[in-house]
């Protein structure tokens, strides 16, 4: 039978890295993550909300100067089809005293939504990799780093 997760590589257009971002603290860089899920129409703008909520209740903080911002499990409506949007911060955000350098947003309807995080966690929990994808320029270096995730989610 096939796996039925979602598949990050599959989930994460070139449209949706952001290299060059700007945020004053961490409320306004999930803002811009939000609207970022909502210019590639993967969500509408009552997720930018739910992103906010959630955080709200537990930070998005994964270490390694990442977050993993994503909205409530009450949010899933607003989503009009999974997705993945990757923004830089070459100025680190202060992320309730972790300074956040990478946001990696997730906007997800299905069951997979634990196994994404869990697989994106591991994957950025790596200090070769978050270092990597800290200081990535490129965006074709970002596809390539994320796109080990694809294996692990289907493991």
């Amino acid at each position: 039978m096939a796996d039925r997760r979602p598949d990050p590589g599959a989930l994460l257009e070139r449209r949706a890295v952001r290299l060059q971002e700007q945020a004053g603290d961490r409320i306004a860089a999930i803002r811009r993550c939000g609207e970022v899920l909502v210019e590639i129409g993967a969500v509408t703008p009552e997720y930018v909300t739910a992103m906010l909520q959630r955080e709200q209740s537990v930070s998005t903080y994964v270490g390694e100067g990442v977050a993993i911002p994503h909205g409530t499990l009450a949010s899933k409506e607003a989503v009009r089809r999974d997705a993945l949007a990757v923004l830089r911060f070459p100025e680190p955000v202060d992320w309730d005293g972790f300074p956040v350098t990478v946001c990696v947003a997730i906007a997800a309807r299905g069951d997979g939504h634990v196994e994404l995080l869990a697989a994106l966690a591991q994957i950025l929990l790596e200090p070769d990799s978050a270092r990597a994808l800290r200081e990535a320029t490129d965006i074709d270096d970002v596809l390539r780093l994320l796109a080990p995730v694809r294996e692990e989610s289907s493991t």
